[in-house]
């Protein structure tokens, strides 16, 4: 069974995602460290960013597990390896190209089958997982989104400014909305969820309750369509 929850750069969708997961008892599918694993792999290989072919063929041909929290590109645990700022630099090389992104797409599809997963990116419930069980659009305003930021930041001890936030992150939303492959929207069938002015309990108590009712509805479906002895 697959719960996807897409939204927004700095809507809480991984935190939460995780939460949810943990408390329905399912996996937790971390889409951003798949794409990490090609890159990094990519690096360890000297493949030229520019070589979309060669980087299409990699990610294609990726031995990629994840398991127990963890990613593993053919059969190394690289978990860490993949927050390394270099990978972060250059993860756009990946994420970008369409081609690219249709293996890693296919990739994460083969990983969810025949788990429970709940899954978040921005088109998880659009593109990779269009017939999810369960869709959720977790969205905020775009300055309730910066200040969330600002106070993660603060709590680092990184200042910034929520305007100097706001603006980046107005930008990264437009390309995010205009990417030819993978951009940022709602699925027809997805439950948008405005959270301006929750906290991140009462979010994660209210996606549950909406997961909840979305799977109490698929069991009672496929009751219903259980022939009659």
């Amino acid at each position: 069974m697959i719960i996807t929850i897409d939204g927004p750069a700095g809507a809480g969708k991984s935190s939460i995602a995780r939460r949810v997961a943990n408390e329905l008892g399912f996996e937790f599918l971390d889409t951003g460290a798949m794409y990490r694993a090609v890159t990094w792999g990519a690096m360890q290989r000297q493949i030229a960013w520019d070589d979309v072919d060669a980087l299409v063929d990699f990610a294609d041909a990726a031995c990629l597990v994840w398991q127990d929290d963890c990613i593993y590109l053919d059969d190394q645990d690289i978990s860490e390896e993949i927050r390394a700022p270099q990978v972060t630099r250059h993860i756009r090389h990946l994420a970008d190209p369409p081609r690219i992104r249709e293996r890693i797409t296919a990739q994460q599809r083969r990983i969810a089958t025949g788990r429970d997963i709940v899954t978040e990116g921005r088109d998880q419930g659009t593109e990779v997982f269009p017939d999810a069980h369960c869709k959720i659009f977790l969205t905020a305003s775009p300055e309730e989104r910066a200040r969330r930021r600002q106070q993660q930041l603060a709590q680092n001890g990184q200042v910034m400014s929520v305007e100097e936030i706001l603006a980046a992150q107005n930008q990264r939303d437009l390309e995010d909305r205009m990417r030819p492959v993978g951009r940022l929207r709602a699925a027809a069938d997805a439950i948008v969820l405005q959270t301006d002015g929750m906290t991140p309990d009462e979010v994660r108590q209210e996606v549950l309750r909406l997961v909840r009712k979305c799977l109490d509805a698929s069991a009672t479906n496929s009751t219903s369509d259980d022939p009659i002895a």
